[in-house]
């Protein structure tokens, strides 16, 4: 079984994943951002940078969800193929920071790679608000991340709320500005009990 998490960039992936693979027994896949080699110039200079990163991530992100087709765990996946064509692509593309010509052939290789791949058997969607987002950024002090434009994290956010509205698979949405599962037991169960919720409904449909 594939989940997955997705959510911008602050909203609390990483900390979720690790704590329902633990909670779970479940198999955790990250993001790789620590050895991302475009990350940092991508901050730095975005325009020059960004198909750069946006294939870098999708070739990356392909690998682990063919890798996951072959496993037979439950893995649980730090964000999703799917933000890097429908919400980071297009949004450096509408900020003009990446040209016509390159998120076309972007979206062409997307396409291509999820005509043979399926999606998650449950995406879990972590809803936050910009000042959320912005205090949980400064919290984790990433030096790459203090350049981040305001603007930048706002376009996102709209484009991830546009994408989880049309989203037809299954789908759980959890308020990551008022349920703190990093902070506060009692909410990190509120969590669980939703994904046992989810997941009791897949099973009685097979």
């Amino acid at each position: 079984m594939h989940i997955a998490i997705a959510g911008n960039i602050g909203s609390g992936k990483t900390t979720l994943t690790k704590m329902l693979a633990a909670h779970y027994g479940w198999t955790p896949k990250f993001e790789s951002v620590d050895y991302n080699p475009y990350l940092a110039d991508f901050y730095e200079d975005m325009e020059r940078w960004s198909f750069n990163l946006q294939v870098y991530f999708l070739n990356k992100r392909f690998k682990d969800v063919v890798d996951i087709s072959k496993c037979d765990d439950v893995i649980i996946q730090d964000r999703t193929i799917y933000e890097d064509a429908r919400i980071f692509a297009p949004n450096l593309h509408s900020m003009g920071l990446m040209s016509t010509r390159d998120f076309e052939n972007y979206s062409d290789l997307f396409d291509l790679m999820m005509s043979l791949v399926s999606a998650p058997d449950l995406l879990i969607y972590l809803k936050s608000s910009i000042p959320n987002l912005v205090s949980q950024i400064q919290k984790r002090g990433r030096e790459y991340e203090k350049s981040i434009r305001i603007d930048y994290l706002t376009g996102l956010n709209e484009r991830y709320e546009e994408w989880i509205s049309r989203y037809e698979h299954n789908l759980l949405v959890i308020d990551a500005d008022n349920i703190k599962f990093g902070n506060r037991p009692e909410d990190f169960q509120k969590v669980t009990e939703m994904i046992d919720n989810q997941l009791f409904g897949l099973f009685s449909q097979k």
